[in-house]
């Protein structure tokens, strides 16, 4: 079934304009919602918004919008004044510069959108996709729509296909000084086994189809039970896992567990028997005493 546009909007970079169509790139999975229920007869409750001031009920008519400019202190506006400051919604995507693809933090990325050729614009939209691709370079663009002013990046897919990634500005993203990193040194023994471990289970591509939402599909499942009218059984609580103290060890018995258990190394299976030692394991080949090498040699002599 084809994707069903959601937005019209027009592609610019220097003098060319480009008509193109948006879709969904994603679908926010199916959230399981609960509602609150009066629990001597199980009728929904209301949402009312009561009047901090008198503490009353405040009907949606005598409601307006404001800003708190100061503790408690707000200024009020109409309707007309909101409409005032949002961004006109030209639906043009203006492109500002193109940079290699690999200098934009995935830490910036937000939703994701595809583009499609309008009718007129498949041949410069094809254009614009090869010559993204073959330069390894994506464009940052301004998109105004629903009022606001986005950062989107324009990105090279397959089949000279066009994807819009929507990005957060510099002011939305916070810095990772700001989270606290302990100092520590690590061994070259653990950094060796941390590197096995990651080799053994390493895969050469991204298989997305592979994992589901485990949560959702067992929440799905015990809701029906109820409907059915089911008792749920509740599971005993697991054990909290031992504090690992040892992160050589640690590394150590993760190293065996997979062992036991093939794991995928550059996308191949890996046998137990494949395993590499433990580079402290590793024992440097006996060598005969001299003597002993001496007394053999005559030996065969005579």
């Amino acid at each position: 079934m084809p994707a069903r546009a959601i937005a019209s909007a027009t592609v610019s970079f220097g003098l060319v304009s480009i008509p193109v169509k948006l879709y969904t790139a994603t679908e926010s999975g199916t959230t399981i919602s609960f509602n609150l229920l009066h629990k001597a007869c199980g009728s929904r409750l209301k949402q009312q918004y009561l009047c901090t001031k008198d503490n009353q009920v405040v009907p949606r008519e005598e409601m307006v919008k404001g800003y708190e400019f100061a503790k408690d202190q707000y200024v009020m506006f109409t309707p007309e004044e909101l409409k005032e400051l949002e961004e006109k919604s030209t639906q043009a995507i203006e492109i500002t510069e193109f940079l290699p693809a690999e200098k934009v933090d995935p830490i910036y990325f937000d939703r994701a959108y595809y583009i499609g050729p309008d009718k007129g614009g498949a041949k410069a939209y094809r254009l614009l996709a090869r010559a993204m691709k073959q330069s390894g370079r994506v464009a940052l663009a301004k998109y105004a729509a629903r009022g606001r002013q986005y950062l989107v990046m324009l990105r090279p897919a397959d089949d000279d296909r066009l994807v819009m990634q929507q990005l957060h500005y510099a002011d939305e993203v916070r810095s990772a000084s700001d989270v606290p990193l302990d100092g520590a040194d690590v061994r070259e023994q653990e950094l060796a086994l941390a590197m096995q471990l990651v080799g053994q289970i390493s895969s050469d591509s991204f298989r997305p189809e592979a994992y589901e939402d485990e949560v959702r599909k067992r929440t799905e499942e015990l809701i029906q039970r109820k409907v059915e009218g089911q008792e749920i059984t509740l599971a005993p609580a697991q054990p909290a896992g031992a504090q690992v103290i040892d992160l050589l060890e640690a590394l150590k018995a993760s190293l065996a567990k997979k062992a036991e258990a093939p794991a995928a190394v550059r996308g191949k299976p890996v046998a137990a028997s494949e395993t590499v030692a433990f580079p402290e394991e590793r024992k440097p080949a006996r060598r005969a005493p001299r003597e002993e090498v001496k007394s053999k040699a005559k030996a065969r002599k005579e």
